[in-house]
C-alpha cells in the first residue's frame, strides 16, 4: 500500500513538472509572437515562430537530458562543448529546410531564411549554451540543498551520539556513588534513590528533544546540586545563584552537566577541606552566563591537565561547536588552586 502511494506522489509530482515545462514554453511562444512588428518581419509568422520553438525546445532537452549527463556532467568538457557544436550545426540546416518548405511560395521569405542560417545557428547556440548554464545552477542549488540535509542529518546523529555518552556516563558516577552508601547502610540512600529517579526521569522522558525550556534544565541542576548535597560532608559549600528571567528560554538539554560533574569528581571529591562549588546562571533576554568554579587539588599543571575534563568535557565542546556555532564563548581558567568555566549563550534562533 506505502509504495503504491509513493508511485502516485511520484507521477503527481512529474505531472506537475511536465505541466511547468508546458506552461513555460507557451507563455516563451506567446511572447515572442506578440513582439514581432509583422510588418516589418513578413516572414515571422505564428506558424515560423511554432517551428523555431519546437526546434529551440528540442536543443534544450537534447542538451541537458542526454549531452550535458553523459559529457559535462561527466567533467569531459572537452568533449561537450565539440559535441554541443556539432549537434546544432546538424539541426540548423534541417530547421532551415522545414522552413524553406512550409514558406515554398514565399519568395522572399525563402531568400531571408537562407540568408539568415547563421543567424539560426548563432541563436539555436544560443540558447542551448544558456540552458546549460541554468541547468549548471540547477545542479549546484539542488548539491547545496542535499548537502544541508545531510549535514543536517549528521548534526542530528552526532549530538544523538553525544547525548547517549553523556548520560551513561553521569549515571555510572552516580550509581557508583549509591553503591558506596548502601554499604555503609547511609540513612541518605533513600533520599538520593528519590533525587535520581527524578534526574533520570528528566534524562529519560523530557530532554530527548532539541531544546527543551530553561527552566526544567535549571530544575534539572538544582536536582542534581541536592543529591550532591545529600552526599557530600557538611562543610562542602555548593551555591547555585540564578539572576533574570528563565522563562522564556529554550536551550540544549544537558548542556551544563559535563561543567557540574568535572567540579565534583575532579575538584570537591579530592580536596580534604575547604571544598566548595559555585555556580552562576544570569539571563539576559536571550543572552545566558553560565559559569562555573570549584577548588582543586594540588596537582602539577600536567597532572592536573589529565585529570580535569575527560570525555564529558570534550564532548560538551563539540556539542557547543555544533549546536551554536558562531553563539558561545568559553573560557576556562585554570589556577593552581581553581577551576572555572565561564560560558556565554546566544539563545537567539534565527530558524
Amino acid at each position: 500500500m506505502s509504495k503504491i502511494h509513493f508511485s502516485n506522489i511520484n507521477l503527481k509530482n512529474k505531472l506537475f513538472r511536465i505541466s511547468l515545462h508546458i506552461a513555460f514554453w507557451i507563455i516563451v511562444l506567446i511572447s515572442i509572437v506578440n513582439s514581432t512588428n509583422k510588418d516589418y518581419f513578413l516572414s515571422f509568422s505564428f506558424l515560423t515562430e511554432s517551428i523555431n520553438l519546437l526546434f529551440y525546445i528540442f536543443i534544450v532537452y537534447f542538451n541537458i537530458y542526454y549531452l550535458f549527463p553523459k559529457y559535462l556532467k561527466g567533467k569531459s568538457l572537452k568533449v561537450y562543448v565539440p559535441v554541443l557544436i556539432l549537434s546544432v550545426l546538424l539541426i540548423t540546416p534541417i530547421k532551415g529546410a522545414v522552413l524553406y518548405l512550409i514558406h515554398y511560395n514565399n519568395e522572399f521569405t525563402k531568400r531571408q531564411i537562407l540568408h539568415n542560417l547563421h543567424y539560426t545557428f548563432l541563436t539555436t547556440f544560443f540558447i542551448a549554451g544558456t540552458s546549460t548554464v541554468l541547468k549548471i545552477l540547477t545542479e549546484w542549488v539542488k548539491y547545496q540543498r542535499e548537502k544541508k540535509k545531510l549535514e543536517k542529518e549528521k548534526l542530528h546523529s552526532e549530538l544523538k551520539f553525544l547525548k547517549s555518552q553523556i548520560n551513561p556516563h553521569f549515571l555510572f558516577n552516580t550509581l557508583n556513588n549509591l553503591y558506596s552508601l548502601a554499604l555503609v547502610k547511609s540513612e541518605k540512600t533513600p533520599d538520593i534513590i528519590l533525587k535520581l529517579s527524578e534526574i533520570l526521569r528528566y534524562m529519560l522522558y523530557e530532554c530527548n528533544v532539541p531544546k527543551v525550556s530553561l527552566i526544567k534544565e535549571v530544575k534539572y541542576i538544582q536536582n542534581y546540586l541536592a543529591l550532591e548535597k545529600l552526599r557530600q560532608r557538611d562543610d562542602v559549600k555548593i551555591e547555585f545563584d540564578i539572576q533574570g528571567n528563565i522563562s522564556d528560554q529554550k536551550i540544549s538539554p544537558l548542556l551544563f552537566t559535563p561543567f557540574l560533574e568535572n567540579a565534583f569528581k575532579h575538584g570537591v571529591n579530592k580536596v580534604i577541606e575547604g571544598a566548595f562549588v559555585n555556580i552562576n546562571l544570569r539571563v539576559d533576554d536571550n543572552k545566558v552566563f553560565f559559569s562555573v568554579e570549584n577548588i582543586k587539588p594540588e596537582y602539577t599543571q600536567e597532572d592536573f591537565q589529565k585529570k580535569q575534563g575527560g570525555i564529558g568535557l570534550a564532548n560538551v565542546k563539540k556539542r557547543l561547536k555544533l549546536l551554536y556555532p558562531g553563539k558561545y564563548k568559553l573560557d576556562i581558567e585554570n589556577t593552581k588552586f581553581h577551576y572555572k568555566i565561564d560560558l556565554f549563550l546566544d539563545l537567539n534562533n534565527k530558524e
